[in-house]
């Protein structure tokens, strides 16, 4: 098996008059408007009468027409302490960040492979995606974005030049210096120095913390309903001398539409079980596919929980409040 490590990068340190009726008339638009906007699970034809952070989607087959489904992730170190440990904070994780539908051939060779999320890597970290498990491999001479197998990567299933999507999260790095992005990579690089040299030109290295000091990470086990298993090639959940958590919920083949039905419930009552099974310890990365599809909070629901749970005990992170002593309010 590949072996997986992670990298943590964060930015640096961070006279005129106006008439009665005209102005009664502004705040009844204003109403109006503030009206029409509907809430999460609530139908709609396009995303304009969803609120922020939402998206109109439609959940078929099991939910009849469109509604409103959250798209953005609740930003934990805005509500409550943002100078705990690192593990003591839940980042939602994207699976196969790079894997993305649409994406042109880069080789000129049709792509014959599976797809895992819709954004462009930009947009994912826009809307609060704040990992991203990215597989790298030797490739016409640099490092490649490969969804492959026999660690070997293929014209038919190359995706991108890893330098391409990291020079993406440089630039959002730079554009948010308070954000911390999570790298986990499952490494098929073999080139002395290989991936090293595109950290550094990508611009990333100046954000890069110290690969020595992060923990190395050795299918459709990881969705049974009731149970929660570590993959064979790393520690038991339960080895508490290992500081993070990730639980992946995705099935070994990624199907679009039947996305959106897995990260109802069933996802909620992963998060409670690997709890559990990981020794009473909370999960610090939720790793899914196609990560904005749901019928309603979906994984973003499911990253305030453990937030919530990790920082103050509550069932949702909203309900935090900030302050050395993190309570849970009403």
């Amino acid at each position: 098996m590949a072996r997986k490590d992670l990298f943590v990068g964060r930015g640096k340190k961070m006279g005129g008059t106006f008439t009665a009726a005209p102005a009664l008339a502004l705040v009844l638009l204003v109403a109006l408007s503030v009206a029409a906007t509907a809430n999460v699970g609530e139908s709609c034809s396009t995303a304009a009468d969803c609120g922020g952070g939402q998206w109109c989607f439609d959940c078929q087959p099991e939910f009849a027409g469109s509604s409103c489904v959250r798209s953005a992730a609740t930003n934990p170190f805005q509500l409550t302490n943002n100078s705990l440990p690192f593990n003591k904070y839940a980042y939602l994780t994207t699976h196969n960040s790079f894997a993305i539908v649409g994406e042109p051939s880069h080789t000129g060779v049709p792509r014959i492979t599976f797809d895992n999320q819709e954004d462009t890597v930009t947009d994912q970290l826009n809307n609060g995606v704040r990992a991203l498990m990215l597989d790298t491999y030797d490739f016409k001479g640099d490092v490649w974005l490969c969804h492959s197998n026999g660690g070997k990567c293929n014209d038919f299933t190359a995706f991108e030049p890893a330098l391409d999507t990291f020079k993406e999260i440089e630039a959002f790095l730079g554009a948010n210096p308070s954000e911390i992005v999570t790298l986990i990579l499952e490494d098929y690089v073999h080139a002395p120095n290989g991936l090293t040299n595109v950290f550094k030109a990508s611009g990333l290295m100046k954000y890069w913390f110290p690969v020595s000091k992060m923990p190395q990470k050795d299918g459709d086990d990881g969705m049974d309903a009731g149970k929660c298993s570590n993959r064979a090639e790393s520690a038991p959940l339960n080895d508490k001398t290992k500081s993070l958590v990730l639980v992946n919920y995705f099935p070994s083949v990624p199907v679009k539409v039947t996305a959106c039905l897995q990260h109802s419930k069933s996802l909620t009552d992963m998060v409670n079980t690997c709890y559990g099974a990981a020794g009473n310890r909370w999960a610090n990365f939720l790793a899914v596919d196609y990560y904005k599809r749901s019928d309603g909070g979906g994984a973003f629901q499911a990253t305030d929980l453990l937030n919530g749970r990790l920082l103050c005990g509550c069932q949702d992170v909203k309900a935090c409040s900030r302050g050395s002593g993190v309570i849970c309010s009403s």
